[in-house]
C-alpha cells in the first residue's frame, strides 16, 4: 500500500513545479492516486476490510480538496494535472 522510494521519486519528477518541489497540490494529487490505485486492488481482493476502506475514503476526500484548490486556483494547472492522472472522463 505505501510507496517505494523509487514510486515516490518518479511521481515527484513527472509531477513537480520546480526542482526542489515535494509539496504542491499537483504532486500531493498524484502520490494520492498512486496510493489509491493500490488501496482499491487491495479491496478487491479483500473486500471485508474495513478498516482499509475507510483510509481510502479519506485520501479520496483529500485529492477532491486539493483538485478543488487547484482549480480555484490554476485552472490550468487543474486540467493538465487530470488529464496527466485520467481522473474525468
Amino acid at each position: 500500500m505505501a510507496l517505494s522510494a523509487n514510486e515516490t521519486s518518479v511521481i515527484l519528477k513527472e509531477h513537480r513545479r520546480h526542482d526542489s518541489d515535494t509539496g504542491s497540490p499537483e504532486v500531493q494529487a498524484a502520490l494520492l492516486t498512486e496510493r489509491i490505485n493500490g488501496l482499491t486492488e487491495h479491496l478487491k481482493a479483500n473486500k471485508k476490510d474495513y478498516q482499509c476502506e475507510r483510509g481510502l475514503l479519506r485520501m479520496v476526500s483529500q485529492r477532491r480538496h486539493l483538485l478543488d484548490y487547484l482549480r480555484r486556483e490554476d485552472i490550468d494547472s487543474y486540467r493538465d494535472l487530470i488529464g496527466k492522472l485520467g481522473l474525468r472522463k
